[in-house]
């Protein structure tokens, strides 16, 4: 694994990325190939389990690679969907450790902040957590810079609009959820549409990018990287 010093001087013409996120129903993948960015989403739903490593195969040979040219994947950790994140997680684990490549977790909330790259003001990208619930992050964008208030999410109605100021721009799927309530109760707020509502694939790129040419690159092996959910232990899956 490269070091944080050989990792700062890598440069980006030379290196090659593939990063997924499947934290909603979408399939969301793409590769950087010495600066060329290959982007592909599918609505994968259910199907995703069978569908992801083909697809992913089909991407490489798309692009002219194997999974062995890979420098470095990155991996969307949530929060979102629970099964989703398993299998994506799984998958990145499996590509990535007999190839002893280095991994780049990346908050799926993250991702998705990136697609209000046109604005400049408090984003808030909202995702269904089902229960009358969302898993949200709050970004100050300024100058074309994101930086996160505090941590990712999971929060109610009451508890989102306590946090939130005049002139968000809120985007994500679960706007749906909570859309009117946003519109009555935050002044001068903006959803964004159903385009900007799920992770785009060269988001996952960008921000990998960031990562690895930081000064404290964040990088790890693939057994490092765990899901991050936020529903309390009791509210998960218990194996019998």
């Amino acid at each position: 694994m490269p070091t944080e010093a050989a990792t700062a001087n890598y440069s980006k013409s030379y290196m090659r990325i593939l990063g997924i996120d499947t934290s909603t129903r979408f399939l969301c993948l793409a590769i950087y190939d010495k600066g060329k960015v290959y982007s592909y989403n599918l609505e994968a739903g259910r199907r995703l389990s069978s569908l992801i490593t083909v697809t992913i195969r089909n991407v490489l040979d798309a692009a002219g690679l194997k999974a062995g040219d890979i420098d470095y994947f990155a991996c969307g950790v949530g929060p979102g969907s629970f099964t989703g994140l398993r299998i994506g997680i799984a998958t990145i684990k499996g590509l990535s450790w007999p190839l002893r490549k280095p991994v780049i977790a990346v908050s799926s909330l993250d991702i998705l902040s990136r697609n209000a790259d046109a604005c400049e003001e408090q984003v808030i990208p909202l995702l269904d957590a089902r229960r009358g619930l969302v898993y949200c992050a709050i970004y100050n964008k300024k100058n074309n810079v994101f930086r996160k208030k505090g941590s990712d999410m999971l929060l109610s109605s009451e508890e989102l609009f306590r946090k939130t100021q005049p002139g968000g721009i809120f985007l994500g799927d679960g706007t749906s959820l909570l859309g009117s309530q946003i519109l009555s109760r935050v002044k001068n707020a903006v959803i964004l549409d159903r385009d900007f509502w799920y992770p785009k694939p060269h988001n996952i790129i960008e921000l990998a990018l960031e990562r690895i040419s930081g000064a404290k690159a964040n990088l790890s092996n693939a057994f490092k990287i765990k899901p991050e959910y936020l529903y309390p232990k009791d509210c998960q899956i218990r194996k019998r």
